[in-house]
């Protein structure tokens, strides 16, 4: 066997092996997927990787998160979040392809890129993969919300959504959110104090709820012009 042939089959070995890794992978993220219907994620990965870059880091860790269930968070906080983030997440089946043509077709005319992600998929990032944005987080990511929708009732997504992504520095859900920056339980947040919530939530690691006050209010605009 010639040098080149071997090399060849080591590369075909590898790469049967890695397709089925990523298999399985996909089927253990289904698998969950389907359970968090009923019960909450132990952890996620955006935490666990928290967790890893705080060893490298002199700040350190300390972690907050208060589930709640979605009757207990104010009907004003869940709809600051969906005109922040997601106007049509009742609408649409996991990906806006209207609202990802429109950022394209900007990015196309010379504008600047900017967000495009569902609720849905933000919780499957946010359940499953990393903040580093790149192809291969974006293929697992729109290979996976399909599947969310699926399995998931909407109600179930926005509550998952809620409780599981970061508002701080190790501050997880809206409940820890609420504590955190304003040291109230998530019941007693204002329509004022959630758009500012809502409106940290691009950049939760920098930004901070007394700063938003141009971003809160067009998200205030937004629930006001849907009756909201």
């Amino acid at each position: 066997m010639n040098r080149y042939s071997k090399y060849h089959k080591v590369a075909r070995r590898v790469a049967v092996y890695a397709i089925a890794a990523a298999a399985a992978w996909y089927v253990v993220c289904c698998l969950a997927l389907a359970a968090y219907r009923w019960i909450d994620p132990p952890f996620t990965t955006v935490q666990a990787q928290r967790r890893i870059e705080s060893l490298f880091s002199s700040e350190g860790y300390s972690a907050r998160q208060q589930r709640l269930p979605l009757a207990q968070i104010p009907v004003h906080v869940r709809h600051a979040v969906i005109a922040a983030e997601d106007g049509a997440f009742y609408s649409h089946e996991g990906v806006d392809w209207e609202e990802l043509n429109l950022v394209l077709e900007n990015v196309k005319e010379g504008g600047r890129m900017r967000g495009a992600s569902t609720l849905s998929q933000q919780l499957v990032k946010n359940l499953f993969l990393t903040t580093h944005s790149s192809i291969w987080r974006k293929l697992p990511e729109y290979a996976l919300t399909p599947v969310a929708e699926a399995v998931l009732p909407k109600d179930r997504i926005l509550e998952l959504y809620l409780n599981e992504i970061e508002w701080g520095p190790g501050v997880w859900g809206v409940g820890a959110a609420a504590q955190f920056h304003y040291g109230v339980q998530a019941e007693h947040l204002s329509r004022r104090q959630a758009a500012r919530l809502a409106a940290c939530i691009p950049a939760p690691r920098s930004r901070r709820p007394r700063q938003m006050n141009r971003y809160s209010s067009i998200i205030l605009d937004r629930m006001k012009s849907r009756g909201w």
